[in-house]
């Protein structure tokens, strides 16, 4: 089951604040003191009545009492808590929890304190190896590609400014699905005098994309296929015509430094450009269709494997969504690059991921779909969908870049993939136990256990050996 964060901590932290009594908050609610008093040592639910009353009071925007961010907080202070700096103050996770919903600004106050220390370590780590006066740089605690990853998580990964920006292109550009790139081509030169050119690969110097503003000229490398180009003609698109919804969506507090701003203009250039290739109506209908067989999509709309998944995640709009994916993608080292969840799975952010996930094992079988159904330790369940994909730089000494991608959503919805035919859903046997890190994972019989969990102190017995060196084995 998944936990449900109660609601009584952020209502007796907001009374606090307003200065009010029980019996002055509950007059003005219009319910009694013993009654709030229950809600607020959430021993009655908050009502929706009681919620759109608070928000009227008080000015409230109705998500601050969402259960989402609680969540996330937990996750993050969990994660926090479960270095093994703090294991000599034995903490438990039910303290944790109770820290993140009695004292939430506290809880995200600690989570940025551990940020910049874990930074700081990072950095130090890198000076201590490297030695460069230029790795000072490195001391921000925060990478802007976390920022940003960030401001696409707290939006759902949905920006329907750029989905209608898209739809508009489509509509007073005049596009067909069978003559797009010369349409976008056409699209460039005629709305912005943008010339298109093909460059051999060694005249592009290492770039795939590369653009003039002063002789307004747009360099594609001839590496790139039919489904790369339009999608870079459609990034150039982006920026020429969406300028006010990137610069808009740049300004948000979340982003902190220049380097972030402009690689979330990047990010959303690619979205809309994403939006493009595959528009919101006819990708949704086909998906549905199809029940998201990506490679399938893949071939309908001319875009990649990693292109179709991230499109998947980006479906939420109301009325008209689809279903709620999570999306990572790694190296064969296993740095996360690119991760996002809708379906209420919760990534690591300061550490790596189980071992046991099948996005790891798709490194064993290039190219191959490789499913899993897999549990995790509150009892949620997730079916995924793992894949290789590889990016060629064009030519015979050109390096070769290979990621895993992985696309999931909740149980509930695997049987709307056609890849969960043939799966029994409801049979144990089929579920994989995962965690979301060892040092959160209180699965004491997994093999590939690296670290002690955090709820339990690290026991050595040196005449004993379990199926790791962590897990304890029973006395004879």
């Amino acid at each position: 089951m998944h936990e449900v964060t109660p609601l009584g901590a952020k209502l007796r932290l907001l009374r606090r604040r307003e200065g009010l009594t029980q019996s002055q908050l509950a007059g003005r609610l219009g319910i009694s003191p013993s009654y709030l008093n229950l809600i607020e040592h959430n021993r009655r639910p908050l009502t929706a009545p009681l919620l759109i009353r608070l928000a009227e009071l008080f000015h409230l925007d109705v998500k601050q009492f969402s259960a989402d961010g609680d969540a996330r907080t937990v996750a993050d202070l969990l994660e926090v808590f479960g270095d093994p700096l703090f294991e000599a103050h034995d903490l438990a996770a039910a303290e944790v929890r109770e820290l993140a919903a009695v004292a939430p600004q506290a809880a995200r106050a600690v989570v940025a304190l551990y940020r910049a220390f874990h930074g700081a370590r990072e950095a130090v780590d890198t000076l201590t190896h490297e030695l460069s006066a230029d790795a000072v740089a490195g001391l921000d605690a925060r990478l802007p590609t976390e920022e940003v990853a960030d401001l696409i998580q707290r939006h759902m990964n949905h920006f329907p400014e750029l989905e209608d920006g898209a739809a508009r292109l489509w509509r007073d550009g005049g596009l067909s699905v069978t003559n797009l790139y010369a349409d976008l081509v056409a699209q460039l030169e005629r709305g912005h005098g943008v010339r298109v050119q093909i460059e051999r690969t060694a005249a592009m110097r290492g770039a795939v994309r590369r653009y003039d503003p002063q002789r307004k000229v747009l360099s594609l490398s001839e590496a790139l296929r039919r489904g790369s180009r339009n999608f870079q003609l459609a990034f150039q698109l982006g920026l020429l015509t969406q300028g006010v919804a990137l610069d808009r969506q740049a300004q948000d507090p979340l982003l902190t430094s220049p380097e972030s701003r402009s690689l979330a203009r990047v990010a959303l250039a690619n979205y809309f450009a994403a939006a493009v290739l595959m528009p919101y109506e006819p990708f949704l209908e086909a998906a549905r269709l199809e029940r998201y067989d990506l490679e399938l999509l893949g071939h309908r709309f001319r875009a990649g494997f990693e292109q179709v998944a991230h499109r998947l995640t980006t479906l939420r709009r109301p009325g008209a969504e689809g279903v709620p994916f999570h999306m990572l993608r790694i190296d064969i080292a296993g740095n996360i690059s690119k991760h996002f969840s809708a379906s209420g799975l919760r990534f690591a952010r300061f550490s790596g991921a189980c071992p046991r996930w099948n996005v790891f094992a798709a490194f064993l079988t290039p190219g191959m779909i490789r499913t899993q159904l897999q549990q995790m330790p509150d009892g949620a369940t997730y079916f995924w969908v793992a894949r290789t994909v590889k990016k060629d730089g064009g030519g015979y000494h050109a390096p070769r870049t290979v990621h895993a991608i992985a696309l999931g959503c909740d149980a509930a919805h695997a049987r709307e993939l056609v890849y969960a035919d043939g799966v029994d859903l409801a049979s144990s046997e089929a579920v994989v136990p995962v965690g979301l890190t060892c040092r959160l994972c209180e699965r004491m019989d997994c093999e590939q256990r690296a670290f002690p969990p955090l709820q339990h102190p690290l026991q050595v017995d040196e005449n004993v050996r379990g199926v790791s060196f962590y897990a304890p084995v029973a006395a004879k």
